[in-house]
């Protein structure tokens, strides 16, 4: 039999799997308006919010994701011209990516449609139980193996960017 904790971590990780699909449903249409996929916009918020170039690897780790993943999306942005690539200095196999002017604009723009969208989705929501929730998410990323602290760095910063 179960504990008490564990079942709620139980219920807790079902109800993760369930908001993930969700999630990703919603920034699907959200990125839809610029001509992005959720798993694009991810990556061209990691960037824009690493506030400098950055790696595959680096934004593979900051987000969580697998490098492979990050490549195919980095590889459709830089195609779309959102993305450029520049020389590593300290890795030539590992070149550095960073926003074009179309795509801080299109990031900028999906920003400001996700602050509307997110007013509306928590709107009723004390701040002070979000903020709960986000902690015992962190807690158990620790947990899990993956150093939050970018993501968490990122997710102050932004206050709420959803994808």
């Amino acid at each position: 039999m179960k504990s008490g904790a564990a079942a709620a971590g139980t219920e807790l990780v079902l109800d993760v799997f369930m908001i993930n699909g969700l999630l990703l449903g919603a920034g699907d249409r959200l990125a839809a308006t610029e001509g992005l996929t959720s798993a694009r916009w991810q990556v061209l918020g990691a960037i824009a919010l690493a506030g400098e170039p950055a790696p595959v690897p680096r934004v593979a780790r900051r987000m969580g994701l697998t490098r492979q993943s990050v490549q195919a999306s980095v590889n459709r942005l830089v195609h779309d011209g959102m993305l450029t690539s520049e020389p590593n200095l300290d890795h030539a196999r590992s070149p550095l990516f960073g926003l074009t002017d179309i795509g801080t604009a299109a990031y900028e723009r999906l920003t400001a449609i996700q602050q509307e969208w997110i007013e509306g989705l928590v709107a009723d929501l004390p701040a002070a139980e979000l903020q709960a929730a986000s902690r015992i998410l962190r807690t158990l990323s620790v947990r899990l193996g993956f150093d939050t602290e970018p993501a968490a760095q990122i997710s102050r910063t932004t206050r709420g960017v959803a994808t």
